[in-house]
């Protein structure tokens, strides 16, 4: 989808039809402009032909009927994932890639098997949401209530798009989320939190953590050494002063990795901020990686708990859909290198 190109087509129609084109796309969610029979046909035609509606996307279902997972092949053939969360108080949380692939290489991380290709644009960022709003109003479902950047890619490395995607997200006359119900989660890029704190939006921040000390950061994350995870938390500090907003840090437990007590007693000191909470995440294996024992789950919370950490522990979505960020890719660009 090029919606940028929306401009060009209608900047000699009258003003009210910038108005009627973004009801129908955002509000009506239609997916082939003769479905705008509110325009006249030569429009409808010349949108067509500039700025087409269909999403390539091929659906994968889970089990449980509580998330779904989507390829979506762009206009340049590159795929990126994205997810549909259908949580138990209602919600819909569409996850939302921000680069094909991802350079910061996580050991644990199936997108960081894949390396890195390119940006996606503000566009290709919204057309996920838009895949995933048509899909649940033609469900009879309400639609998307809340958005995370979470898939494919570090968000701060794509700063200037992933901030346009959300503002035209949040854009009462776009699909008009709420800005409180936008997460964006980083590794750790200090310069992004540092801008993100000077944005006049109200998002959520969320950190990437995933070890409780800098010298198992550094193993798994080699991010950790260009960012000591001091220096982070400085900045994560700064930010909540600035903003007064909590911050998450989000905590995937790998057996025998960082899942221990003694880790536990280590991020528990490490969460010294009233504004902090941290959120557990069963791992959905990738490689090497297994996911933690579920009684080493329990006892790594309670610890957590014990020491007045605000924690909770994710429920672990679409295991049978590939559902870890890039397992979906990885496997088509094997299919299609056969």
């Amino acid at each position: 989808m090029k919606l940028d190109d929306l401009n060009d087509i209608l900047k000699d129609e009258p003003n009210y039809r910038r108005k009627q084109v973004g009801h129908l796309l955002y509000k009506d969610l239609i997916d082939d402009w003769s479905q705008a029979t509110i325009l006249s046909k030569p429009l409808r035609e010349k949108l067509n032909a500039i700025c087409p509606l269909f999403i390539n996307g091929e659906i994968i279902k889970s089990g449980d009927k509580k998330s779904e997972k989507a390829l979506i092949t762009l206009n340049d053939g590159a795929a990126i994932e994205t997810v549909l969360m259908r949580h138990k108080d209602g919600r819909r949380t569409v996850c939302v890639s921000s680069q094909v692939g991802c350079p910061m290489a996580c050991g644990f991380c199936a997108t960081g098997m894949m390396g890195f290709k390119r940006n996606l644009v503000k566009d290709e960022i919204i057309e996920q949401v838009l895949f995933w709003s048509r899909r649940l109003k033609s469900a009879g479902e309400e639609g998307v209530s809340n958005i995370v950047f979470m898939g494919m890619g570090e968000p701060f490395l794509n700063y200037q798009n992933v901030i346009a995607a959300i503002r035209a997200i949040n854009d009462k006359d776009g699909l008009n989320i709420g800005a409180r119900h936008i997460s964006i989660s980083t590794c750790g890029l200090i310069d992004g939190i540092k801008k993100l704190a000077k944005e006049n939006l109200q998002v959520n921040l969320a950190i990437s953590l995933h070890a409780s000390n800098n010298h198992l950061r550094e193993k798994l994350m080699p991010v950790a050494k260009k960012y000591s995870l001091k220096n982070l938390l400085l900045a994560v500090d700064a930010y909540i002063e600035k903003t007064n907003r909590k911050v998450m840090f989000e905590y995937v437990l790998i057996k025998n990795i960082n899942d221990s007590e003694v880790n536990a007693h280590e991020l528990a000191q490490l969460m010294h901020q009233p504004l902090y909470f941290v959120n557990l995440i069963a791992y959905n294996e990738t490689g090497n990686f297994k996911t933690s024992d579920k009684e080493k789950i329990i006892k790594f919370k309670k610890i957590l708990d014990s020491a007045g950490v605000e924690v909770v522990e994710r429920f672990s979505f679409g295991g049978d859909i590939d559902a870890a960020c890039g397992q979906l890719a990885n496997k088509q660009k094997s299919r299609y290198s056969k």
